[in-house]
């Protein structure tokens, strides 16, 4: 586990990073987180830098030995309206199914049961998660790197509601997207966690676990039905979720 000091200046390092809009270089080996701890650590320490509310999270189930994917939102990271500004001269984004939470799950020593947990929520969107490291070498960061930064999240494009969440079968979905003359993405694609609430159920206990826990409002996304897609800027998208339904949205560009 680093330390207090290490961890403050691995956090500044990434919010020098975000407040300049500027890729560069990974975590100072000085400071390079190697642990989970350290990782998530961080993480809140940029959150505090950014001094915004906490406005939702990013998560999936780890599977096995595999990282932990997970990330809070600040406020500023969650859009409602297009176009959106993504880093860099080209989109990646990850078309997702977000649930909103109805009522505070504040920790406590007995754990959720899963009527709570659904119960809890108060409505599910569709959502684009837009990525964005801010590592200039793309290929270089670890797995801690990555969740020490975020898990590459930019932001949220938040999509219509989902009516009938709950009767859809969300094991896979058959998802779409196109722009103008081009098909992007189009196949039956897995849930990356085999189902959004099992993402949003790990999370809930996960945070319990840790003396956290999920506010009123925020939005919780789950997991990518189609992996990381590269979509063009400047043009109309339109993604279709299977039986949840479709949205539009567009990209530009706001530099690194």
């Amino acid at each position: 586990m680093l330390s207090h000091e290490q961890i403050e200046q691995a956090a500044q390092h990434l919010f020098q990073a975000r407040q300049t809009k500027t890729k560069g270089d990974l975590i100072p080996g000085s400071c390079r987180p190697t642990d989970r701890e350290s990782a998530l650590a961080i993480q809140g320490r940029v959150m505090e830098l950014l001094g915004e509310p906490l406005a939702g999270w990013k998560c999936g189930v780890p599977k096995g030995n595999g990282p932990l994917v997970m990330a809070p939102l600040p406020a500023s990271a969650i859009l409602r309206s297009s176009p959106c500004v993504v880093p860099g001269p080209q989109g990646k984004i990850e078309p997702e199914i977000a649930f909103v939470v109805a009522r505070d799950l504040p920790p406590r020593p007995v754990p959720y049961s899963a009527n709570q947990i659904q119960d809890a929520i108060q409505e599910a969107r569709m959502v684009l998660e837009l990525l964005g490291t801010r590592y200039q070498d793309h290929l270089a960061p670890t797995p801690i790197d990555l969740l020490a930064d975020s898990y590459n999240h930019h932001a949220l494009f938040i999509g219509p509601v989902i009516t009938n969440i709950f009767d859809l079968s969300l094991e896979s979905l058959h998802v779409k997207i196109t722009s103008p003359g081009a098909v992007l993405f189009d196949k039956v694609h897995p849930h990356p966690s085999g189902d959004p609430m099992k993402s949003f159920s790990w999370l809930v206990h996960f945070l319990n676990e840790r003396g956290q826990g999920l506010k009123e409002g925020q939005i919780v996304t789950t997991g990518s039905y189609a992996g990381i897609v590269e979509a063009p800027l400047g043009v109309p998208l339109h993604i279709e979720l299977g039986g949840a339904g479709s949205f539009d949205c567009e990209l530009i560009t706001g530099g690194a």
